[in-house]
C-alpha cells in the first residue's frame, strides 16, 4: 500500500470511530455540538482561551479518482492531506502588551496528487486537490507578531507568513485549486508563496472606517523557502529581493438583511529580475493586479447565515514575464438549503486560466485557456467536521487546444480536533 492511500484508509478509519463513539457514548470529546473532536479537555481549552491563549490542530485530507477522460481509459486514485498544529496567544492578556497578538502555525503535508500521477491530467494548470504541493514535508508556516496603535486604527503584522493570508485572501472550500484561496499564488508561483511556505515579511493596514481599509506589505523573495529540506529556515541568505502587494478592501453590510460581501482590488510589483519569455537574454519585473467580489445575495427566510453567495475573483498578469497572464472564476455558494440541514452548503464553481501568448512563440504546441469546473455538496456532519464530496470537469488539460477533457470525483474532509 502506498503512502497516500494508507493516510486516506486511517482518515476513514478516524472517522468512523468518532463517529461510533459519538453515537455510543456522546462522549463530551466527540460531542456534535463542539466545535472540537477532543472537547473542551474538561473545561481547560476554553480556560486558556481566556487566558489568551487558544490552541488549533487540523485536518485535510483530499481523495481525487479519474472518473472518465476523452483519450485515456486509464482510472487512477490518489489521496493528500495535511495537518496543522498552531497557536494563537493573546500578548495583552498574557504580557499586558495592549492590542498585541502573535500566531505560530507549523504544517505537515503528504500524499500524491492526481493531477501528478494520471496521464489524463498530464500537465493540468490547476490541480484536483488544492491541499497537495509545495514539498510533502514539516513547514513553519506562521511565526508572526500583530499590534494595532491609534484606537486600533493602523495594524501592523511582522514576521514570517504568506502573502495570501491578508492579500487576494479567499475561501477554500472547494477541491480545485483554480477555485480554492489565493489565485495570484496560483499563477505566479514562482515569486508569490501562498500557504503553507512563509518568508519574512511586513504587513501595514489602515482602517478608513469600519467597513473600509488599505493595506500594503513587503515579502521576502528567497526560493530556498521552497526545498523540501529548508521548511524551518529563517535565514535570509538565499533572498534575491521582495515582492510588494497593496490592497483595498471593502467589507459591506447591505440591505435591510444586513447581508455581507468584501470586495478586493489590488495590485503587485516584484523587485526580482526575471528573465522575459520573448527574449531570455533580457530581465524585467513582475507585476499585476486582481479584483475579488464576494457577496451574499439573499437570505433564508430572513436568516442571514443561510443563503445564496455569488463570488468572482480576477487575476491579471504582465505578458513579459508571467506564463498565465489572466485568470477569472466566478460561482455560487448556499448555506442551508435544507431546513433539516441548516449548516449544510452546496456550490458550484467555473474557472478559466488563460496562457500568454508569447508563450506560444517558443514551443510547437500550441496554448491556449483550460477551464475548470466543480460542484460540490458540504455535510456538517458535526462542528468539527465538514465532509465535501465533489465532482470536478476539465477542459483542455494544460490549455492545450487539442488537450484532454477529464472528470474527476473528490471527497474533501475538513476536521478541527
Amino acid at each position: 500500500m502506498n503512502k497516500s492511500k494508507g493516510h486516506f484508509y486511517w482518515a476513514i478509519s478516524l472517522l468512523s470511530l468518532c463517529s461510533s463513539f459519538q453515537s455510543a457514548h456522546a462522549a463530551e470529546a466527540f460531542n456534535a455540538e463542539s466545535p472540537w473532536m477532543f472537547g473542551d479537555w474538561n473545561g481547560k481549552r476554553t480556560e486558556l482561551q481566556q487566558k489568551g491563549y487558544d490552541f488549533s490542530f487540523g485536518y485535510t485530507g483530499e481523495l481525487a479518482t479519474l472518473l472518465d477522460s476523452k483519450n485515456h481509459s486509464s482510472h487512477g486514485t490518489e489521496y493528500a492531506d495535511q495537518f496543522a498544529i498552531g497557536s494563537h496567544v493573546d500578548l495583552e492578556k498574557v504580557l499586558g502588551w495592549k492590542d498585541t497578538e502573535a500566531q505560530i502555525t507549523i504544517t505537515e503535508r503528504n500524499g500524491r496528487s492526481l493531477s501528478q500521477t494520471s496521464d489524463a491530467l498530464a500537465g493540468q494548470l490547476s490541480s484536483t486537490q488544492e491541499v497537495w504541493g509545495r514539498g510533502q514535508t514539516w513547514r513553519l508556516t506562521d511565526f508572526w507578531i500583530k499590534k494595532k496603535f491609534f484606537d486600533q486604527k493602523l495594524d501592523i503584522k511582522m514576521g514570517r507568513f504568506g502573502e495570501g493570508e491578508d492579500f487576494n485572501s479567499f475561501d477554500c472550500d472547494f477541491q480545485n485549486l483554480a477555485l480554492c484561496g489565493s489565485q495570484v499564488g496560483n499563477w505566479v508561483g514562482d515569486q508569490w508563496y501562498n500557504w503553507p511556505v512563509s518568508q519574512w515579511a511586513a504587513r501595514v493596514k489602515y482602517n478608513i472606517q469600519s467597513d473600509l481599509y488599505a493595506q500594503v506589505g513587503a515579502y521576502e523573495y528567497n526560493p530556498e523557502n521552497l526545498e523540501r529540506g529548508k521548511g524551518f529556515n529563517l535565514s535570509t541568505d538565499g533572498s534575491h529581493g521582495a515582492i510588494i502587494p497593496a490592497e483595498i478592501v471593502w467589507q459591506p453590510k447591505l440591505s435591510v438583511a444586513k447581508l455581507s460581501g468584501e470586495y478586493r482590488l489590488g495590485y503587485y510589483y516584484s523587485t526580482v529580475d526575471t528573465q522575459r519569455i520573448k527574449n531570455p537574454n533580457e530581465t524585467d519585473h513582475k507585476q499585476g493586479g486582481w479584483l475579488v467580489a464576494k457577496q451574499q445575495l439573499t437570505a433564508h427566510h430572513g436568516d442571514a447565515r443561510r443563503g445564496l453567495t455569488g463570488f468572482i475573483n480576477l487575476t491579471l498578469h504582465d505578458s513579459d514575464t508571467n506564463t498565465v497572464d489572466n485568470m477569472q472564476n466566478i460561482g455560487l455558494v448556499y448555506k442551508g438549503p435544507f431546513d433539516a440541514r441548516p449548516q449544510d452548503d452546496v456550490a458550484i464553481g467555473f474557472s478559466r486560466i488563460s496562457i500568454n501568448n508569447d508563450v506560444n512563440n517558443t514551443q510547437i504546441r500550441q496554448q491556449d485557456e483550460e477551464y475548470n469546473t466543480e460542484i460540490y455538496y458540504g455535510v456538517h456532519a458535526t462542528n468539527w467536521l465538514t465532509i465535501r464530496p465533489n465532482v470536478q470537469y476539465i477542459r483542455h488539460v494544460g490549455a492545450y487546444k487539442d488537450g484532454e477533457n477529464a472528470w474527476v470525483g473528490g471527497i474533501k474532509f475538513q476536521t478541527a480536533f
